[in-house]
């Protein structure tokens, strides 16, 4: 029996929302054995991140070998990396392994407003760990920082995803969730040649807390399991919409995403 495996490096979120925990439910509801690295530990919960305890980048090294050298990995995201260290470690990791489906969410800011990558950190994203990367997932505030631009309309954001394909990233999604202009949340999808659009319904929901973390472990995910990128964007899509559309109202703030909502979607088209 093959069993499909995914790496997650990134930070653990106390609140279970996101980062580790999110990766880690994320594969398991994909049918994908979930590994992680975690490269820093932070406070969390919905009102938002009250700490932030890095790991060093030898940490988040010896974790990343230890899984590779005995289970192996088919595919692997990064979430939060917090400093340039970690991110040329883990760069340099990467390349060692040979791992090649890799899924870049760059993580910079939480939902609250915390920095959770440093400043020097983004130029070290840009120049190591993007031409490594095969789908990169930023929302509409992280696409600014790694393009050098403003991004308001629709034709702003295709030539940022230009821009940020021009470091290395075979696929680029820019996510719409901050783009409020609309009724619909659209994802642009860049390959390198064409654009395409991801448009569904936007739920007007404060319980978004992860939705980032979340997309871009369902995308690992479906890689691990051999589906094309283009595919496994599309499923992740669904993934999140249902995650979000069946809100679980946890915390007195940004809750969680339905993580298992999916599945559940699945098993109901079945006994339909």
């Amino acid at each position: 029996m093959m069993v499909a495996r995914a790496l997650t490096i990134a930070g653990s979120d106390s609140g279970g929302g996101a980062g580790i925990q999110a990766d880690i439910k994320t594969f398991q509801e994909l049918n994908v054995f979930g590994m992680s690295a975690i490269t820093a530990v932070t406070v969390q919960n919905t009102l938002g991140v009250h700490g932030v305890y890095p790991l060093s980048p030898e940490a988040a090294a010896e974790q990343i070998n230890a899984v590779v050298e005995d289970i192996g990995v088919d595919a692997v995201k990064t979430g939060m990396l917090f400093s340039a260290g970690i991110i040329e470690t883990v760069a340099n990791r990467l390349e060692a392994f040979g791992l090649n489906n890799v899924v870049v969410d760059p993580v910079m800011i939480a939902k609250g407003g915390a920095d959770l990558l440093q400043q020097d950190a983004i130029e070290a994203m840009k120049n190591r760990l993007l031409p490594l990367a095969l789908i990169v997932t930023p929302n509409i505030p992280e696409a600014e920082a790694l393009a050098g631009m403003k991004i308001v309309t629709l034709q702003d954001r295709c030539k940022a995803a230009i821009r940020i394909a021009d470091y290395g990233a075979k696929l680029v999604v820019i996510k719409g969730g901050h783009d409020m202009t609309t009724e619909l949340a659209v994802d642009l999808l860049y390959d390198g040649t064409r654009f395409t659009l991801l448009e569904d319904r936007r739920i007007m929901t404060k319980h978004t807390h992860g939705t980032g973390c979340t997309y871009s472990a369902a995308i690992t995910a479906e890689l691990a399991k051999g589906t094309a990128p283009n595919e496994a964007v599309r499923t992740a899509r669904h993934y999140i919409q249902a995650a979000i559309e069946e809100t679980l109202g946890l915390g007195g703030g940004n809750g969680p995403t339905n993580h298992w909502a999916y599945r559940r979607r699945q098993m109901d088209e079945v006994v339909r």
